[in-house]
């Protein structure tokens, strides 16, 4: 990184900017590279965090040269970027814009794009400095990666890095992702290896730790002695779409729980680390997924289902059998919902209640803290029967933002006393807006700063989670609940089952 001699190293509040560097992007004509990775290269650009000395380079099957590519990525880039499209910018990124085309099994495209990154050295002066970014099918990591190692591109030099983005799913299970992380190992060093979990990228989830640890007010009824629950939910209101063949393969039990929700749980109940570094924040991470527990009656604490043909928004949707592409006699869950415990001194007793699920109301995702009720010894029954539990609500998406819940008199000549609630709003607060998780992911890798990517460990504890409940649920029905519904009724008695119900996003 370029390092400016008047700034105060302790002073995060100014970006840094990378050092000259490559962006090599495998399956860059695929929707993750189109709707998300070039639209995050432009703005980061636009907003003057790339180097002078840049270079995306694409590699993919299409019979393209360079022309051909930036004109995909500037109909990408003006349809999707979330900055305003800025002529003069996209001329400079598009002088930086390269393509070379090949398939993974081909040793001489691969010796191409090698020696395509050592002639950017010289016309673009990159250092040669470069991360490559795996937006291709798992089956196709080891293929990519050896051909990586055989070329000579993930050797990290004197004077130089290179560095390896993958994303998820990190395996299928377990054993797979034990195999995958010492594939990515033996080319890449740990330091190296970016495994992206684009939902950490997301400024509220960020601002999880803010809220906890820069405030007095949150972490003193941060525990078991004062909250009764916490509830973790990703809804979606969309179905597979185009993704059958990977959905089939993959549920929501491996496509969310094992990661997304796994990651927003540690965020949720690790302790304070010593600093907000990588290493610390990851460790107080890890700390908190070993120590994540099961149920003994799974039949009752771990629910899947499968949306049928139902009403969603006005409109009428079909069955995820009759989704195209799918086996008509598919038992591949699109709901997931599991009770888990942390057994550590601050969470001991404290159920953490997880869904996923498609098809469902509404697309949101929250964090809620539901405490325990208060005595409420000087009213009467009939003063507080409208009152609930005091709820702290962390909203991912799409309203960025906190909601407390707490009770209070309603205007009148007799006591009575509601829920109501305090909403902040990110939208509302700050003037500018937040940027895309992809945007800031993609600046941590050239920048090599790893503190919101999981490590091998976190991913083999995660799986450690999941695999227990895939064996159960194996051979198994998953129970069908109609499309725009809050998933199958073995949800809601899943928190009846202990006198709680779910909470209503």
């Amino acid at each position: 990184m370029i390092v400016n001699p008047l700034r105060d190293p302790r002073d995060r509040r100014l970006p840094g900017v990378p050092s000259p560097c490559a962006l090599v992007v495998f399956g860059i004509t695929g929707d993750l590279a189109r709707k998300k990775l070039l639209p995050a290269v432009y703005d980061l650009a636009n907003r003057g965090l790339l180097p002078t000395n840049f270079a995306l380079l694409g590699f993919a099957r299409r019979d393209w040269g360079d022309t051909e590519f930036a004109e995909l990525a500037r109909d990408a880039i003006r349809q999707h970027a979330r900055t305003p499209w800025r002529e003069e910018v996209w001329e400079r990124l598009a002088g930086s814009v390269h393509f070379v085309q090949g398939s993974f099994d081909d040793d001489t495209a691969f010796d191409e794009l090698a020696a395509a990154l050592g002639e950017l050295e010289g016309t673009h002066g990159i250092g040669g400095n470069a991360a490559f970014y795996l937006s291709i099918p798992p089956a196709m990591f080891p293929i990519v990666l050896k051909q990586m190692q055989r070329t000579g591109m993930a050797e990290n030099t004197t004077g130089r890095w290179r560095r390896v983005v993958v994303e998820k799913p990190f395996g299928t299970d377990l054993a797979s992702s034990r195999e995958l992380n010492a594939l990515v190992d033996s080319v890449f060093s740990a330091d190296d290896v970016f495994r992206i979990d684009h939902y950490l990228g997301k400024e509220t989830v960020q601002n999880l730790m803010a809220l906890r640890f820069a405030n007095s007010l949150f972490e003193p009824v941060w525990n078991g002695h004062h909250v009764d629950s916490v509830q973790i939910t990703m809804a979606e209101d969309v179905g597979i779409g185009g993704r059958a063949g990977f959905y089939e393969k993959t549920g929501a039990a491996r496509d969310v729980l094992q990661n997304h929700l796994l990651q927003l749980l540690a965020l949720t109940a690790m302790e304070e680390p010593v600093e907000f570094s990588a290493e610390e924040i990851r460790t107080e991470k890890l700390k908190v997924l070993r120590a994540v527990s099961l149920p003994e009656d799974l039949s009752t604490f771990a629910v899947r289902g499968q949306y049928e043909q139902g009403w969603l928004a006005g409109e009428r949707v079909k069955a995820y059998r009759q989704e195209e592409g799918v086996d008509p006699a598919s038992t591949t869950e699109t709901f997931a919902a599991v009770r888990l415990g942390v057994e550590t001194r601050r969470w001991a007793g404290v159920p953490f209640y997880l869904r996923t699920g498609k098809r469902l109301p509404r697309r949101v995702t929250e964090i809620a803290l539901v405490f325990k009720r208060a005595p409420h010894l000087p009213f009467a029954d009939t003063d507080t029967e409208e009152l609930g539990n005091n709820q702290l609500v962390v909203r991912v998406q799409p309203d960025e933002g906190v909601t407390l819940k707490f009770g209070s008199k309603v205007p009148g000549s007799v006591m009575e006393v509601r829920d109501v609630s305090m909403d902040f709003l990110y939208g509302e607060q700050f003037t500018e807006t937040s940027p895309e998780a992809y945007e800031r992911l993609l600046l941590d890798v050239l920048l090599g700063d790893a503190t919101l990517f999981p490590r091998n460990a976190e991913v083999e504890a995660s799986w450690a989670v999941i695999d227990p409940l895939e064996e159960f649920w194996a051979g198994s029905d998953p129970a069908p609940y109609r499309a725009g519904e809050w998933g199958p009724r073995a949800a809601d008695a899943m928190l009846a089952a202990e006198g709680r119900r779910w909470r209503r996003p």
